[in-house]
Formats: structure tokens, sequence, C-alpha cells
């Protein structure tokens, strides 16, 4: 689930939660409903949020360098790691 799946549920949540009086006879409770919603959409932004950032998020790149020269094996080999700036 992404950030824009997260928003979306908490709005749907509550819209279920605070706009609709529906009756359903005891059926569903839509405000619960609402509730959970808004719920696991903060979850979910939450965790996307965690694991952006672990897996490196937006400005992380590796740039790796190799210096070769004509009848020659390769002599400089660089990894260069960067993280958020």
């Amino acid at each position: 689930m992404g950030l824009g799946a997260g928003i979306f549920l908490i709005a749907v949540g509550a819209i279920l939660a605070f706009a609709i009086n529906v009756d359903t006879g005891g059926a569903i409770n839509l405000h619960t409903v609402g509730w959970i919603l808004m719920v696991v959409g903060v979850l979910g932004i939450l965790l996307s949020i965690m694991f952006w950032s672990s897996w490196g998020g937006p400005s992380y790149f590796r740039r790796r360098r190799v210096t070769t020269y004509p009848d020659a094996a390769p002599a400089t080999r660089d990894t260069i790691d960067e993280g958020p700036r």
C-alpha cells in the first residue's frame, strides 16, 4: 500500500465515520467501518514511509567508476554510495 492508497482509505473512512447517517438495521455499523478504514490508512502510510526510507527513497543512488586503458585490465574501481542529502 502506498501513500495514495493510505490517504484514500483515510478519506473514505472519514466520510463513513462522520458524514453518513444511515440506519442499516443493525446489520453493519458504518461508523465503525469508517474508523477501521482510517486506522488501516494511517498504518499503511506509516509503513510506507518506514519502508520508503529503508529502500533509499528519492535521491539515493550508487555511482560506479571504472577507469580503463587501451590494451590493459581495468585499473581503478570505485563504488560510491550516496544517501539522502
